[in-house]
């Protein structure tokens, strides 16, 4: 069941890498859209220095409910939780990849330290956050492991 699991998340990342590079173009993390954003702050410190704008605000929340659904048909549990919340930052941090990968104005001869603005940290050949979630995905969804 965990590798169903996995395999469709791939495929929805896929599927939101697509859309979203529709929608922003070359101009990663919202930066020609016109939503509201916030610059400075505690909250952008929180997120590692990177603006919090309305598209992300509102996609994120969108597809947090989105990946709770299940919990219309079955009970909450930690274990379920845990999968779920496994399953969302999975696929956003795979979304997050596949956008400069498949993006026509990057792709992966680009995707590197200095020529993305919003990633400012690297460890390697990838942004410092990707270990850090590839790290949360793992630990949430060998958590959440009994949950199906």
């Amino acid at each position: 069941m965990i590798a169903g699991l996995i395999i469709f998340m791939i495929f929805l990342a896929f599927l939101l890498a697509f859309w979203e590079i529709q929608i922003e173009g070359k101009d990663g993390w919202a930066a020609k859209l016109p939503c509201w954003r916030i610059e400075t702050g505690r909250l952008v410190k929180l997120t590692g220095g990177l603006p919090i704008t309305g598209y992300h605000f509102f996609m994120t929340l969108f597809l947090i409910a989105i990946v709770h659904v299940p919990l219309f048909f079955v009970p909450w549990s930690w274990q379920l939780e845990s999968l779920l919340l496994g399953f969302y930052v999975g696929m956003v941090f795979l979304e997050d990849l596949l956008w400069f990968v498949l993006n026509p104005h990057y792709g992966i001869k680009n995707f590197r330290k200095g020529k993305i603005w919003w990633h400012k940290t690297w460890w390697g050949p990838v942004p410092a956050l990707y270990w850090f979630l590839l790290i949360i995905v793992i630990v949430l969804i060998y958590l959440g492991r009994t949950a199906i």
